[in-house]
């Protein structure tokens, strides 16, 4: 069965990472609550070049600008679908309007210019 997944990449400076989970715990509760599938919040591990025959891949903290203060993370959320995503995402945007987080003196723990995030269709399931 086909899935729809938004998906993230971000950088959590070092020392911000309690205050970045806690705060995706409470988007994970929120989500999940709203009818998402699954949704992971991982913090890299190993993020390093890996060679694939004469090339190398991009690392991702390069691909971020991550410094060596910080923590790459790479996070997404599934969906039966596109629109069930668009649904979800509605009701939790509702839900979030009163949080800290969206009140203007909120001091993010990660740096949204760093962040890239898109929806994908799954095109292939394991």
């Amino acid at each position: 069965m086909a899935k729809y997944v938004d998906g993230f990449v971000l950088v959590v400076p070092k020392g911000k990472e309690a205050e970045y989970q806690t705060m995706a715990e409470m988007g994970r509760d929120a989500w999940m609550k709203h009818g998402a599938l699954q949704y992971f919040e991982c913090r890299g591990d190993d993020l390093k070049q890996q060679e694939m025959g004469d090339e190398k891949s991009r690392a991702f903290a390069e691909m971020t600008g991550a410094g060596a203060d910080d923590n790459v993370w790479f996070s997404f959320i599934v969906f039966e679908s596109k629109e069930h995503r668009d649904e979800v995402n509605k009701k939790v945007m509702a839900e979030m309007a009163d949080m800290p987080i969206t009140q203007p003196d909120f001091e993010m723990p990660t740096d949204m210019k760093k962040m890239a995030y898109g929806g994908f269709e799954a095109v292939v399931e394991g």
